[in-house]
Order: C-alpha cells, then structure tokens, then sequence
C-alpha cells in the first residue's frame, strides 16, 4: 500500500499530452485551444457539429449526507470512469472545477484523491483555464456598472437598501462578509453597506453551468437582478447595459475545460456552483460534450443526494432535459459512524451497534433515488483500510433489504482495477429501464415545491414559511418568476435544517426564511437559515502546509 499524498502520486504520473486524449474522443484538432501540454479547452462549435450523434449513458455519483471527513465522492467518480474503462466500456468523466476558497481554507483540493484522480492536479485546484477568474471579472463588473449607475445620477431610482447584487472573490475571507464601501466623499461613490460572495457562489457561475450557448448565456446575464428600486420593481443587468460586457468577459469561460484521469481517461472539469445556495453541478456544455462523445459520462452533484443530486435532477435535469440511467450512493462505514452516534476523533475500530444506528441515512438516501426520483441506484462503498469484513457485510446486507445493491469500491488504492466491481453493477444499472420522475412540478405554487421537497425528499412534516418569506412568495407571482423550479439553501449535514440532528431524522419542520430569485440561472432559492456565501479560514488552514520549491515543484496539496 502507498502512503505517498495525491499530489506526490499525480506528480509521478505519466501525463499524456492532452492531443492525444482529444484524438481518442475523435475530436478534430480545429476545436482544441491548448494551455500548456495537459490542458485545452474545446471550441463550443463542436457540440453543433455533433449534435445528431446518440448520447451515451449519463451516469450521476452522489453520497450520503457528508460528514466532516468526507466520503470521497470525487475519488469515486474518477475512479468509477477508470473503471469503466477497465472493463471495456468508452467512458469520460466530468467533473466541477475546484474553488481556491476550499483549497487553502479546510477541505483541501477537488480533483480526486491517491490512484483516482485527475491530472495535472496542482493546476486543477489553483488557476487552472481560469474559468473562476472570468466569472469573478464578470460578476464584479455588473457590481462597478451598477454603483457606477448610482453615482451617476441613478435615473433607475435604485433603492440603496435594496441592492441584492454582492461583489466576489475565489477565497475565503470572512473580514469581506459584510462592509461599508463608497467612503471618502461624493466622488468616492455612494456610501452603503456592501459585502463579498465567494466566487462559487455568484449566480454567474450558476449561470455559466446552466447556459446552452452563447447567446442562451447573454440572455440569462441579461435576466440577473441586481437591486431593486424605490418601487420594488427588479433592476436587472440588462437595465445596466451590461450583458454584453459580461458575454465578452466569459466567452472563453463557456468552453468545456478537457483533461484527463491518472490512467488516461478523459474528463472534462468545467464550472464550480456551490451546491447550497447554488446547484453544485458542473456545466450543461460539459455534460453534453461528453454524452456525445462517450458511451457513459459519469458526473457528481456537491453534497449528499438530499442537496446535490436532488438540485441535479431538479434543476439541471430539467433545464438540460436529461436524465441519468444509474445514480451511485457513496458511502463510508466511519461516516455511517458518524450518524449513528461515534465521537468524531474516536479510534477506528469494529462497532457494528453504532454502524446500524447511522445506516438509516443511506438507505433514506437510496429510497428517494428510487422510489422518489424512479432511477435505478447502486451503493458504493469507499473503503478504508480499517473497515472489517463484518461492517462492510452489515451494509450490504441492509441494503440488499431496501433493494439496492451494495459494491465495494477501492479506487483511492487501485485506482480503476480497485472500481471494476462498481463499474459492471453501474453498466448493469444502465441497460435497465427507467423515467425520471420529480416530487414537484414546476407550475406547482411555491408553497407546494418547497412543501413536496421537505416532505419527500428529507421526511420531514412540512415547510414552514416565515411572514417575510409569504410576502416574498406573493412578489414572486406578481413578478412572473413563481414557475422556476426550487433551489434549497440548507445545511448540508442533515436531512433536516439542523446541523445537529444527524442519521434520518422524523417529526420537523424545515422553516424557510427568505426566498431570493436567482432569474437568470432561473431558480428560486429558499433560505432555511443563515446560508454561509462567503467562508472563512480555519484556525490552521491548509494554505500554511502548501509551498513550491525552487522549481517551482507545488507540495502540501491534497
């Protein structure tokens, strides 16, 4: 067993120049733009020229509801393409583009971990492409339009007190959450209070990830609210003349980001939407180029099924008008721990009563994948070295109960051998057939969409909207927005909307505080509670353990 870290694993690697990756999807060279050898982003034309071509299999990976050590769900994902490629199947992965916030702050890079990962890893989860620049430089200008407009004589009549439009920046920095701008006299602007967004959480990368083309993405900046005015009536970039600004600013960013697995296989990592008070699904034109291209595309959803996949299915499923043909459940037995009860720093060892009390959150989870959402699913168990034969038989065995068959998965150690068991249940899976089936409509009323999630989806008795959030609803119908599908903003360690209340809870409410329209990625957001949009660092971040060598050689990243 290697104990080398996942950057010194993907620094040993045998990279292939990324032509050749583009060659074995049958891509013509016109529609590759490299940066450097092991990067290249492709021409959005190509996805026209291809368009009568068949999709392939869509794939989705997502886990149970995350606990503070993680389940690995990026490390199944790359793991489960490699697998397929194992077993003889024509698979490419597509994955989110890490933020730098999570990289230097606690949670560490988002490209995989030990022999499933993608590669060049240290460029991944720093600059990459530099796609989150783009949205940054985009989001921050409709902001510096926008207070520009205000200085200028503000012939929209902007209410001040009711700007809703934030500026960013790709970092966690909680000094930035909330702050007082415009200081320093009339030709320093108008003073107002302001903050900061991390940069996966401007609607711009939602709108990014959601976007057909190029003119489909012109149009959705063009719908972004940004205030309102001393009538209550939205004030939106195209009030701003901003749009087409903007479109310049990220033309380059809409083009699916190619690279490839430690072993080869092609993926595409482009976009980063936090999965809370966004859709946590990488990009429509990534997703697309890759069912065209490949016979199984397998993608993740940020978070647990209840956030992630449910968003996914939701939200991007729905816009994109596609459906996935296997959803895998990854899950962990110190994370099933974790939710029946263990101490979050106990020694690993054997505890097969503790494992059976948290198991109920990963059965909950597969029910709604399919008795909810109607889609065949598969239980993926990441496996740690500690795990015992009796623990592991404990989960298949509950499993097999509920209807779901429960695979082991050791891709963090074998890379796409150690994911080749997963890999033919998944192509098994896939030649089933099945409908996607939704808990709401979007014509429902508001009300009744956050209602049937909170009900359906996280078992609770009801959703409870608070009197702010009713007149919130009611200028929602007025506006013409009431027909958006819902995008749950919640905690994403339970089921509930209490962190606190772990496994599957029963007998609560889901209390909805704010709804907040997100017009041009064309979503609601519902405000369970105080959403963080802009992390701070820990008290040790993980930026203190990363450095470069005099060649420039990047250690401490993982």
């Amino acid at each position: 067993m290697s104990f080398k870290s996942d950057v010194e694993i993907a620094q040993e690697a045998e990279i292939r120049p990324i032509g050749e990756i583009a060659d074995m999807l049958g891509i013509d060279g016109g529609y590759i733009e490299q940066y450097g050898k092991y990067k290249a982003k492709i021409d959005c034309g190509l996805l026209k020229d291809i368009a009568s071509r068949p999709n392939g299999k869509l794939v989705l990976v997502t886990a149970i509801t995350p606990t503070p050590a993680g389940e690995g769900k990026t490390t199944t994902t790359v793991g489960l393409a490699d697998g397929l490629r194992k077993i003889g199947k024509k698979s490419i992965a597509a994955l989110r583009e890490p933020s730098l916030g999570p990289v230097f702050g606690v949670k560490g890079g988002a490209a995989g971990g030990g022999y499933a990962q993608v590669v060049p890893m240290e460029d991944i989860n720093l600059h990459f492409t530099g796609d989150f620049h783009a949205v940054g430089a985009a989001n921050n200008l409709l902001a510096a339009m926008l207070d520009n407009h205000i200085h200028h004589g503000d012939k929209l009549g902007v209410d001040i007190r009711h700007i809703t439009w934030k500026r960013c920046i790709d970092m966690n920095d909680r000094q930035l959450r909330f702050v007082a701008d415009g200081l320093g006299g009339r030709m320093n602007g108008v003073p107002r209070e302001d903050g900061f967004d991390i940069t996966a959480a401007s609607e711009i990368m939602a709108v990014l990830c959601l976007a057909e083309d190029i003119n489909d993405l012109k149009e959705r900046l063009s719908r972004i609210i940004v205030a309102y005015n001393i009538e209550n009536r939205p004030v939106t970039a195209k009030d701003l003349n901003a749009q087409g600004a903007m479109t310049a600013l990220l033309k380059d960013a809409l083009k699916p980001n190619l690279v490839q697995t430690l072993e080869g296989t092609p993926a595409f990592v482009h976009g980063g939407p936090f999965a809370n008070i966004a859709h946590g699904c990488n990009s429509v034109m990534a997703t697309r180029m890759a069912l065209k291209l490949g016979d199984y595309t397998v993608t993740e959803a940020g978070f647990g099924a209840d956030l992630g996949a449910e968003k996914f299915l939701d939200i991007k499923c729905r816009a994109a008008e596609l459906a996935p043909s296997a959803v895998v459940i990854v899950a962990t037995v110190r994370a099933l721990k974790h939710h029946g009860g263990a101490k979050k720093d106990e020694p690993p060892k054997e505890d097969l009563e503790t494992l059976g009390k948290g198991l109920p959150n990963l059965l909950q989870h597969a029910e709604n994948i399919i008795k909810v959402f109607g889609l065949p699913a598969v239980v993926a168990i990441n496996r740690f070295p500690t795990d015992t034969e009796s623990e592991i038989s404990l989960i298949k065995e509950k499993c097999k109960e509920h209807g779901v068959n429960a695979v082991l998965s050791d891709v963090w150690r074998s890379g796409g051998a150690g994911g080749a068991d997963l890999a033919y249940e998944v192509a098994r899976l896939c030649e089933q057939t099945s409908v996607l089936t939704h808990p709401y409509e979007t014509v429902d009323p508001i009300e009744k969409k956050i209602d049937a999630i909170v009900r359906k989806v996280y078992r609770g008795n009801a959703a409870v909207l608070t009197a702010d959030a009713k007149k919130q609803a009611d200028i929602l119908y007025e506006l013409g927005y009431s027909d958006f599908p819902i995008c749950t903003a919640k905690t994403q360690y339970s089921f509930s909307d209490n962190a606190a209340l772990l496994g599957a809870p029963r007998d609560f409410d889901v209390t909805v505080r704010n709804l907040k329209v997100s017009a041009g990625a064309g979503f609601i957001v519902a405000l369970t509670g105080d959403i963080m949009t802009m992390p701070g660092l820990p008290r040790v971040p993980s930026a203190e353990k990363i450095d470069a060598d005099g060649a420039g050689r990047i250690s401490g990243l993982f």
